[in-house]
């Protein structure tokens, strides 16, 4: 298969199925901290708490308040359920994995000067997930637009010229002398063309305008968006202890972006005014990217009891990078002979690397700890999702883009609350989150909400916790940014199940 380097930004990002755009912002800036077991237990709401490895992920302080040195490694169970309705139409569907969501480590030095306020200094390394990216979406349902929209508006304003097969020239040349010359749209294009999904208005070498070949009706549909990866990061921590009561640390973390995603819609109709009757059209984009940000930290007890905490996140740089490949199959009806077509370029389209800003948090928090019987604590956070940019900001395709964030998303904030109840060395832990919308119409995607469980026991040397999760979220998705853009109701369910190994050291 060829590989082709669209090195043009303005290609990279042309309306066009796999551009960068909103949904990729957004889905590298949201969060669904898996961490540990005992963590997860309790809903992340550790900001004020510290002492468990994820904890410091969240507040760097966190660090500052273990005793002892202390590793500790996650497994996780995941499963996404989404059931979709699209046009009364409903759909069911699942992914499930297993990964580790959690490593790492927290070594601490004591102060042996007597006279200084600061008694001890921790450093410490976690790696830990953000976001697990599986997803298995599956939506059936009878349209009445079809996917032919989609190449039709791509092909308008198009030379014909440039999308008809010259004397020796293969499939593969074209598509790759498009992406190199003309962009993404025009590849598009060329694959309705090819496919004869539509026909020029004229047959001159001139022609620009196009008349689509799907006409009108009811389209049977099927799509699948099928995904893997996560967004995971590692954190290099130092904290310290000040005199009894004051904690403080700072995390820089290396971020990390493995993402894969397939999408495949198949449609069929029987519109008497249609001579394509088959369109089956798929779309892979893989995506790497690493980037960088840092946090600050600080958790205050005020009393023995009582404590409270305080974080801020940097916002986070990225750089990324995404390759692409598609294929198009079509039959239609000619003179009633049924015609089959395969659009298979096998290429590779190798995307300039971009730029993009996920947004910062802050955070405050409150726990109350009842000795040595158990706690509750409350997590607070906000985040301003209109804030995720694409760079270079003075190309105008990345302008337009930042400018549609800017007004299609809002600030949401998040709300923890968990709790944990010690019975000897068995502990009991149960946790509630709440996370509002970042979208301004609170829709395309709602709020996020769920619970969790769990429990653990120390053995002395080591514990062992399990936790179970579930969050539900509902969504309006569109299926393709242009002409399809028909929308599905999704109500997704998230589980988690996960298992931790800690080891006092």
């Amino acid at each position: 298969m060829k590989k082709l380097i669209l090195f043009s930004i303005l290609s990279a990002l042309a309306p066009a199925i796999l551009a960068q755009n909103l949904t990729d912002g957004l889905r590298y800036s949201l969060d669904a901290n898996e961490g540990t077991a005992r963590f997860q237990a309790m809903s992340g709401a550790f900001g004020a708490l510290g002492g468990d490895l994820s904890a410091v992920s969240l507040n760097p302080a966190g660090s500052a308040v273990f005793l002892n040195n202390k590793v500790s490694i996650t497994g996780a169970f995941n499963d996404v359920e989404n059931s979709s309705i699209y046009f009364g139409s409903p759909a069911l569907s699942a992914d499930t994995d297993v990964n580790i969501s959690q490593g790492g480590g927290v070594f601490v030095f004591y102060n042996d000067y007597d006279n200084s306020p600061w008694q001890k200094f921790t450093l410490a390394v976690n790696y830990n997930v953000n976001r697990n990216l599986d997803n298995d979406l599956f939506v059936k349902g009878d349209g009445n637009t079809s996917i032919g929209s989609f190449f039709l508006q791509q092909a308008q304003g198009t030379e014909l010229q440039l999308l008809d097969l010259q004397t020796g020239e293969s499939i593969s040349d074209l598509y790759n002398f498009l992406g190199e010359t003309q962009g993404v749209r025009a590849q598009n294009a060329f694959l309705g063309y090819q496919g004869f999904i539509f026909d020029p208005v004229e047959t001159t070498p001139g022609n620009t305008q196009y008349t689509s070949n799907f006409g009108t009706g009811s389209y049977d549909q099927e799509y699948y968006l099928l995904s893997n990866g996560n967004n995971a990061k590692v954190t290099f921590n130092i904290g310290a202890q000040y005199q009894d009561n004051l904690f403080f640390g700072i995390n820089l973390n290396s971020h990390t972006i493995d993402y894969e995603q397939r999408t495949f819609i198949s449609e069929i109709n029987s519109n008497a005014n249609s001579t394509v009757k088959l369109i089956e059209f798929e779309n892979d984009l893989s995506v790497n990217g690493a980037g960088f940000s840092a946090q600050i930290g600080a958790i205050a007890k005020l009393t023995n009891e009582f404590r409270i905490g305080f974080t801020y996140d940097t916002p986070t740089w990225f750089v990324i990078s995404e390759e692409t490949t598609q294929f198009l199959e079509t039959r239609r009806v000619v003179d009633g002979q049924s015609i089959s077509e395969v659009v298979n370029p096998q290429v590779i389209n190798v995307f300039e690397d971009y730029n993009l800003r996920t947004p910062g948090r802050l955070g405050a928090s409150a726990a109350y700890v009842f000795g040595g019987q158990g706690l509750i604590s409350f997590d607070y956070s906000y985040k301003d999702y209109s804030n995720i940019t694409f760079s270079p900001k003075s190309d105008p395709v990345f302008s337009s883009e930042n400018t549609l964030i800017d007004s299609a998303l809002k600030g949401a904030s998040t709300y923890k609350v968990g709790a944990e109840f010690r019975v000897d060395e068995l502990s009991l832990r149960g946790g509630l989150s709440y996370e509002e919308s970042p979208f301004t119409n609170e829709t395309t995607l709602g709020e996020r909400q769920g619970y969790s469980l769990g429990l653990g026991y120390n053995f002395g040397g080591y514990h062992i916790d399990v936790a179970y999760s579930r969050t539900e979220q509902s969504s309006n998705p569109s299926l393709y940014a242009i002409g399809l853009t028909d929308t599905a109701a999704v109500d997704t369910v998230y589980s988690n199940f996960l298992f931790t190994l800690g080891i006092d050291l």
